[in-house]
């Protein structure tokens, strides 16, 4: 696979995970909050991975947003405008996915998925002309 073309599947998963997330939020009864939350936090760190792979980073086998995202701002300082994002999504990496451990509502659900959606556009925009394909 070209870099072009792993970059584009990075953001294509990324993509997927965001679309899931609302489906499971807005169509879906009963709202499916916890598992949407956990997309949301999903889609973000393949898009920072998306970014990392454009540049020809190899990132971190990690799931923490904020490790992910300081990567980046070191790559690019305009990635602190989205550190607290990622630091509130960082949250539904793996907590929310289990009884007792995280409470969410529909509130918080929709602030992950706008978060998640706003990390997105900003780490598609920064991708390099030679990666859009």
């Amino acid at each position: 696979m070209s870099d072009s073309n792993l970059v584009q599947e990075w953001f294509r998963y990324s993509q997927n995970d965001l679309v899931s997330a609302r489906h499971l939020f807005e169509n879906l009864y009963p709202k499916q909050t916890e598992i949407a939350c956990y997309l949301s936090q999903q889609c973000a760190e393949k898009a920072l991975k998306g970014y990392m792979f454009s540049l020809n980073i190899e990132p971190p086998r990690t799931h923490n947003l904020i490790e992910l995202c300081q990567i980046c701002m070191e790559l690019d300082s305009t990635f602190s405008e989205i550190l607290n994002g990622c630091a509130d999504l960082n949250l539904y990496g793996a907590r929310v996915r289990y009884p007792n451990q995280l409470a969410v509502d529909d509130a918080i659900t929709k602030a992950a998925i706008n978060k998640a959606q706003v990390i997105y556009d900003f780490c598609v925009e920064k991708i390099p002309e030679s990666n859009n394909g």
